[in-house]
């Protein structure tokens, strides 16, 4: 397991989205930063595939809610694995599901919290070890929005959305402020995906309105992000990738 791999970083990889970028980041050639919650035993899984697939691995804890944890998790990195080169920003909570004048302040706070605030520190973090104007290699940094950024979520889900419609303006305003610095900045926007972040039913409701026909899959989204973090898309940056079967 070569030293001078590429170092990924995967926010909430511990089950879902997250998992399946790390393990095919893994089999991609990237050691692999598996950060989780709560579920270490399910961060632990995922590590083990990272190591089978011939990678170096880690498990590191960090709520991405909290400043002081995101930048434990960065320092754990550095020296768990060694200077980053990439990071997904995987973390994200859609809160309950509610009408605007029913949802608490509160609750619309834990969802900007988890979603933007955690997005930029994360990116914050990372841009000293990536950038070369900070004596890095460069790299790339890719986001997880969301199909309802551009969708809106009416009725149910307007704050999560108004969450990943300000993650697609981060992707753009920082590919655009760290282009000269070598990291490329980029955002895959799932549609509905057959992950537990759903609430019971709510995925059958939701293929019915996908063109193709049936909600995507965690590993087709990996597919996409994996893309975005590789050499396949040296001169792309800025862009929203949408992965949404044509919704």
């Amino acid at each position: 397991m070569a030293a001078s791999s590429p170092i990924l970083l995967v926010t909430g990889a511990s089950r879902g989205i997250g998992a399946a970028i790390a393990r095919l980041g893994a089999r991609r050639g990237f050691d692999v930063a598996v950060n989780y919650l709560k579920d270490r035993k399910s961060a632990d899984a995922v590590v083990a595939d990272v190591n089978a697939a011939g990678r170096r691995g880690v498990a590191v804890q960090a709520d991405m809610a909290r400043e002081d944890e995101i930048i434990r998790m960065f320092d754990t990195v550095d020296r768990e694995l060694g200077r980053l080169t990439h990071l997904v920003y995987n973390t994200g909570i859609i809160g309950p599901a509610s009408r605007v004048e029913a949802l608490p302040t509160k609750e619309a706070k834990e969802i900007l919290d988890v979603n933007v605030l955690g997005a930029f520190i994360a990116a914050r973090a990372a841009i000293p070890r990536l950038s070369t104007k900070h004596r890095g290699a460069g790299g790339s940094m890719v986001f997880l929005s969301s199909a309802m950024a551009t969708l809106g979520g009416a009725g149910d889900y307007v704050m999560y959305s108004v969450s990943k419609a300000a993650i697609d303006t981060l992707t753009l305003g920082l590919a655009r402020e760290l282009a000269a610095e070598g990291i490329r900045v980029n955002a895959v926007a799932p549609g509905p995906i057959a992950t537990d972040i759903h609430p019971p039913g709510r995925l059958d409701r939701l293929a019915a309105a996908v063109p193709l026909g049936r909600v995507g899959t965690a590993e087709e989204v990996a597919e996409a992000v994996i893309f975005m973090l590789s050499d396949a898309s040296t001169f792309t940056s800025g862009v929203v990738l949408r992965v949404a079967g044509g919704r």
